[in-house]
């Protein structure tokens, strides 16, 4: 078996086919339909999430942030349907693990062949049926839950490439608040510091800011990080939150960006607001 290659690898070979697209364009022949198709987009390229956890679609919503993309969230079907009819998506993440093939069926009498939007299946099964059936229903590439940020946009940038041929604008470096993601090299910056964070701990850095100011629970964190089948010690969310606070220099008392709230969870804010109870007085 070939060994797999690192996000970073990638994300990177991603980019680079990005920035070569425009002198192909002119020197590979394509079918008439792949013409047509291309002719069918302009940037910024429409998203249709069928996402039914906000955590989870939050966290897609940030990652396609490095890409000009315009995310919709549908919650259901019947609001998938409605969205696939009146906005024309140009690509959809779908959670084919809640909506199996009937949503893509739906897709199919919607619109005609040339108008059908790429499609991401995103499933928790990692195993071959699950697989093959994605497929069969037509998706053009899967996805399995949990992932990190950089294989979900590598993979969105790949299949526009290939459906539209067209290179969606990549921007490796966002800004929230005082942070500074850089998801090409993997590299955070608070202020003037860069941090050095292991994988888990970005992939974790990007779960609350992408869910910011909202409370996440253990069990959302957990479930999105490690995958609903993980089993592990009842404090392995504090223990990662903990060593996150300490690079990100945030005090349990005066937190910095990462907000515990007793009895529920934790809770993201962006800026150096010094939120939290004050440390007592002497």
């Amino acid at each position: 078996m070939l060994p797999r290659l690192s996000c970073r690898t990638e994300i990177r070979a991603e980019a680079k086919r990005s920035i070569m697209m425009g002198e192909m364009e002119q020197e590979t022949p394509v079918s008439e339909q792949t013409t047509a198709r291309a002719g069918q987009f302009h940037s910024p390229a429409r998203v249709l999430l069928v996402i039914d956890q906000p955590t989870l679609a939050e966290v897609v919503k940030f990652a396609l942030n490095h890409g000009v993309f315009v995310p919709r969230v549908a919650q259901n079907a019947e609001e998938a349907t409605a969205v696939l009819r009146d906005w024309r998506p140009h690509l959809a993440l779908i959670d084919v693990d809640i909506y199996q093939g009937h949503l893509l069926e739906e897709m199919g009498k919607l619109t005609p062949p040339i108008e059908r939007p790429a499609v991401i299946a995103l499933t928790r099964r990692g195993d071959l049926k699950t697989t093959l059936a994605a497929f069969d229903w037509g998706v053009d590439d899967l996805l399995t839950v949990p992932f990190s940020p950089e294989e979900l946009l590598a993979r969105s940038l790949a299949v526009m490439r290939r459906t539209f041929r067209t290179a969606i604008e990549f921007t490796p470096t966002i800004r929230l608040g005082e942070l500074e993601i850089d998801i090409l090299n993997r590299r955070v910056r608070a202020g003037n510091s860069e941090l050095h964070l292991t994988p888990l701990e970005q992939n974790l850095l990007y779960l609350l800011a992408a869910n910011a100011g909202r409370v996440l629970t253990r069990d959302e964190i957990m479930d999105t990080l490690w995958g609903v089948d993980y089993l592990a010690d009842s404090n392995v969310v504090d223990r990662h939150i903990r060593n996150l606070r300490a690079k990100l220099q945030n005090g349990w008392r005066r937190p910095r960006y990462i907000v515990t709230i007793p009895g529920r969870g934790y809770r993201f804010i962006p800026n150096d607001t010094g939120e939290g109870p004050a440390p007592p007085t002497p």
